[in-house]
């Protein structure tokens, strides 16, 4: 069996003008005719695809025997739903960053933690993950006014649909950092950023572009690798370090925040053992995320190191290749 593709070495498949047409359509007719109108292109994806199919399905599987959170053997109208929940997710994303969204369907979960920060002034690092649309953090600035959130974005995957973006909405309040790795000059910037009181997200379910440390521990039932530049960052930084997410529920979201710890600490003589611990904290809360929305996750590559066998034959599907 091949080594699987890095995730950073898979062609991005976002095109522009699609998105724009899609945005266009939902201004005009809504988001119920938009469904319609979204199934071809779905499809077209999906028959284009076929990396995405396999781990979609894998992923799907995983979730199913772990916690039987999908209620059936996935199959093709599964993964199907999963490339339509990321197709509307592309869509919520340009709507919150438009300011179009109705905010009013998004519920906030231990906010409490970010308004005391708020209030003393201090800043913090969110570990976040490839779930639901936290594009949707636009609606904490109506809330909270005093929030500044910068966002450590990928520079290859993410520049197309940052451009989209920024064209919507050029004064919006969550910046996005383009950045391959944090080498020391990023580092000292972020602890700027923090000190002055921001928040910083940055991605805690993605190996890192420049193959950097990750920690293996348990998640959906076996081994998966997962990146600590987050929790290293954190302890740098001396801030509080919190989990960020998103799912979808019902018509709207939930964003939900949770405190991790209040500074991270790394001892030299059980560094290794605390990293081991911070990564497997995160794996267990996005585990539990997950639960409440399986088909908002949207890591479309070979998570694991190898699929999950079925019927006894390793990575066997349902899916042509």
């Amino acid at each position: 069996m091949s080594a699987p593709l890095h995730w950073a070495r898979i062609g991005e498949s976002t095109c522009a003008a699609g998105i724009w047409f899609l945005y266009g359509v939902h201004a005009v007719v809504g988001r119920r005719v938009l469904r319609a109108v979204l199934w071809p292109v779905v499809l077209f994806y999906a028959a284009t695809q076929p990396r995405a199919r396999r781990a979609s399905l894998d992923y799907l599987r995983r979730m199913q025997q772990a916690h039987g959170a999908i209620g059936a053997e996935p199959d093709a109208r599964h993964w199907l739903r999963h490339l339509m929940s990321f197709a509307e997710t592309l869509l919520d994303k340009l709507l919150a960053t438009s300011g179009r969204y109705a905010f009013a369907n998004v519920r906030l979960e231990g906010q409490e933690e970010v308004e005391a920060l708020l209030a003393q002034g201090r800043g913090a690092l969110l570990v976040t993950a490839h779930v639901g649309c936290l594009e949707l953090c636009q609606a904490l600035a109506t809330r909270m006014p005093g929030l500044r959130l910068t966002v450590l974005v990928h520079t290859r995957h993410a520049q197309r649909f940052n451009a989209i973006l920024r064209r919507l909405n050029p004064g919006q309040r969550v910046e996005l950092l383009q950045v391959t790795d944090v080498n020391a000059a990023t580092a000292v910037e972020l602890e700027r950023r923090v000190r002055d009181g921001e928040f910083v997200a940055i991605a805690g379910d993605r190996v890192p572009v420049d193959g950097g440390r990750t920690v293996t521990v348990p998640f959906l039932g076996a081994p998966a690798a997962f990146p600590v530049g987050a929790y290293v960052l954190a302890s740098l930084l001396a801030c509080p370090l919190l989990m960020l997410g998103c799912v979808r529920e019902g018509a709207g979201h939930v964003v939900r925040f949770d405190m991790l710890a209040e500074q991270v600490q790394l001892p030299r003589a059980g560094r290794e053992q605390a990293l081991q611990h911070w990564g497997l904290l995160f794996a267990q809360r996005l585990e539990a995320l997950l639960v409440r929305a399986p088909y908002d996750w949207f890591n479309f590559f070979q998570f694991w190191d190898a699929p999950l066998p079925v019927d006894g034959v390793a990575g066997s599907s349902r899916i042509a290749a």
